[in-house]
């Protein structure tokens, strides 16, 4: 028994722990590409790199704030500059929005073409974030560290690993958690979330109803730059920050949109999760894990590795072409908010 939970402590340290918290960060990257599809008809290659700039204005904010002083703890200081990056992502995404994406959108273009012009603003957000930060590894991160620790661990159960549980990871799940309500609320309940269902459903018969379309657009565009800073700092929390990683990010998070059923918000979140699980679980060796269950003494010779973590990004790609295979339209099936 006691190499029972000696190996599910190990694998919740390697595997169910780090999961959980890179699927939040995905669903909420998700979460802003399906919406800006089911709304806008178009697929924003530029979200991965809006999440990094978002990032990077609450990176700036919270070593201002760590210059004075100010700080939350045990709580991370960038959760007090969240606010300023999320309103700086969003003036930047109406920016795009109204100098770009309106040009096309009134003249009726096709899909492509906006996709095509994303790809444009993509690099665009990317020369402005490596101009402000550079290129190298940031960290931001202060408050505590660890809500267990694994030699605490250790002692309280006398098992011979130690669960360890990084604050940044309760932060993650528990932020998507209120922020994955909140969104299903709005859409939901309010007012404006049903205007803008209507409009992703019936564009014409929305536009017959009165509803204003510009508002829709702007409000859109305010959520899925809110939702990409949101998972951007809470990526950069748990790991580091570099602009790079955030346009590598861009992968996974459309395999997520994809697998879900893109412009279906709670296909998304599901996505976030089945590609994380599934990067994570495929990466993840073995050895230590299967010579716990095995008879005493015993341990494969390899590292029980299906492949290594410098192929993690393909194991996106791979889900992403087999859902386009088997099942184009994703876990839940639609384009319907």
């Amino acid at each position: 028994m006691t190499d029972i939970l000696n190996a599910f402590v190990l694998l919740a340290n390697f595997v169910l722990i780090p999961a959980f918290s890179y699927g939040s960060q995905l669903a909420l990257g998700a979460l802003g590409v399906t919406l800006v599809f089911g709304i806008l008809r178009f697929s924003n290659f530029a979200h991965g790199d809006l999440m990094a700039f978002g990032t990077t204005i609450a990176i700036l904010v919270t070593w201002w704030l760590q210059s004075l002083g100010v700080a939350i703890q045990p709580f991370p200081t960038a959760l007090l500059a969240l606010p300023v990056a999320i309103a700086a992502a969003a003036i930047v995404a109406l920016v795009f929005e109204r100098t770009v994406f309106r040009f096309y959108r009134r003249r009726k273009s096709a899909p492509v073409t906006l996709v095509i012009a994303s790809v444009g603003v993509m690099f665009m957000l990317s020369a402005i974030v490596r101009f402000i930060i550079g290129v190298d590894d940031r960290r931001f991160d202060d408050g505590a560290r660890f809500v267990i620790r694994a030699p605490e661990f250790k002692a309280w159960s006398g098992l011979n690993e130690g669960l360890a549980l990084q604050q940044t990871q309760v932060l993650t799940v528990v932020v998507t958690l209120i922020v994955v309500a909140l969104l299903f609320w709005f859409l939901q309940k309010t007012r404006t979330g049903k205007a803008m269902r209507a409009f992703s459903d019936n564009e014409d018969l929305a536009l017959l109803s009165g509803i204003n379309p510009d508002r829709i657009v702007t409000i859109t565009w305010i959520i899925a730059a809110a939702l990409a800073t949101i998972a951007g700092v809470l990526y950069g929390l748990d790991k580091s920050f570099k602009p790079f990683t955030y346009f590598q990010l861009l992968l996974p998070i459309f395999a997520a949109a994809i697998v879900g059923g893109i412009g279906q918000p709670v296909g998304a979140v599901v996505g976030g999760y089945v590609v994380a699980f599934s990067e994570v679980m495929v990466t993840y060796a073995y050895k230590k894990f299967l010579g716990y269950l095995g008879p005493d003494g015993w341990q494969p010779e390899g590292l029980m590795q299906l492949l290594s973590t410098d192929y993690k990004f393909s194991v996106s790609f791979i889900i992403l072409v087999v859902v386009l295979l088997v099942r184009p339209t994703g876990i839940f099936k639609g384009r319907v908010l």
